[in-house]
């Protein structure tokens, strides 16, 4: 795999060029700290955008869910998928309401996703566990034959791809603008963990395990 990413037809960012990337690892590092993605794909004719958890590995992206589910019959087939990651990293306030804008990073990967099975799957499922919650793959029981009946696992190779990011404050104000008496600026945002809450059914739920305390996100708050 290259180091950069050649745009394409369905990659090219058209809209502010300036703010695209199309580095492999300014992808990999907003892939890393986002939690969520959202797939989409059509079934005869009819679009859908599934929200789901995920993780990568190496130069692929691991999609997981029931073997039930519409989105996973669908990509079990072989079917083309967009795939969008964005982190929001804060709220830009602006003199006017026209240019308030949010400063956020964003990743969108287009290709073929396709079913993982044997015992592959169960490696993928440990992936997807460790990428939402570090080192808790080895604190829980690993998927096994009945687990790998009931769940599906699709694989996506990060072939083509782009970034898409704000940073910074508002754009600087009309003439007309600059003298309103308006707070303008930015408010950060970032993840942050509450304290863990137990269940009552686990073991010692008065000392929670190293993947949560503290759990943090890659390059995150």
């Amino acid at each position: 795999m290259g180091r950069v990413f050649a745009p394409t037809d369905n990659t090219q960012v058209r809209r502010k060029p300036e703010r695209a990337s199309y580095e492999r690892q300014e992808a990999y590092a907003v892939l890393d700290e986002a939690l969520v993605a959202h797939v989409g794909f059509a079934v005869d004719g009819q679009p859908f955008v599934v929200p789901m958890v995920f993780g990568r590995d190496g130069d692929r992206l691991l999609l997981h869910g029931s073997v039930a589910s519409r989105i996973l019959r669908a990509l079990a087939d072989g079917v083309r998928v967009c795939v969008t990651v964005t982190l929001v990293d804060g709220l830009v306030l602006a003199h006017a309401q026209v240019n308030h804008s949010v400063n956020y990073r964003c990743v969108m990967v287009v290709g073929t996703a396709r079913l993982v099975d044997g015992d592959a799957a169960a490696a993928a499922l440990t992936r997807v566990v460790d990428h939402v919650i570090p080192g808790r793959s080895a604190e829980a029981r690993p998927a096994d034959a009945a687990d790998l009946r009931r769940t599906a696992v699709v694989e996506l190779a990060i072939e083509e791809a782009s970034v898409k990011a704000r940073v910074g404050p508002p754009a600087a104000p009309s003439a007309a603008d600059a003298d309103l008496e308006v707070w303008t600026g930015v408010v950060p945002l970032t993840v942050v963990a509450g304290s863990p809450v137990p269940d009552g059914q686990g073991f010692a739920p008065d000392r929670p395990p190293a993947s949560v305390s503290p759990w943090r996100r890659p390059g995150g708050g």
